[in-house]
């Protein structure tokens, strides 16, 4: 997948799997990878950028397999923000498939 295109919908993935439940960044590239190739070091300086926006709070967390981890969790702003990019990507993949459809015609 072309790397801009991906950088462009990271930030989505990132908000909306933060706001099922709080996530620390490995857990994070766990399930990206589940859908598109990402390398571990794409998502780390995205989430301190996230929280110095506001649009995460962050926290440790004891783990039974080594060190604290630390949890993002989505704010009030956070929220407000991935509606707005939601609602931004649905009008876009709208327009990107009448494109394609009218392109195969």
């Amino acid at each position: 997948m072309n790397v801009q295109f991906k950088k462009g919908v990271l930030e989505l993935c990132v908000l909306v799997l933060t706001s099922q439940k709080d996530r620390y960044g490995y857990e994070l590239v766990e399930q990206i990878s589940h859908k598109f190739a990402i390398a571990e070091g794409t998502i780390y300086p995205l989430l301190r950028r996230l929280a110095a926006e506001g649009l995460f709070s962050t926290y440790l967390s004891e783990s039974g397999e080594g060190p604290p981890r630390k949890y993002y969790k989505i704010t009030d702003e956070g929220r407000r923000v991935m509606s707005g990019m939601i609602e931004e990507w649905n009008a876009f993949a709208i327009g990107v498939q009448e494109i394609i459809k009218g392109g195969s015609d």
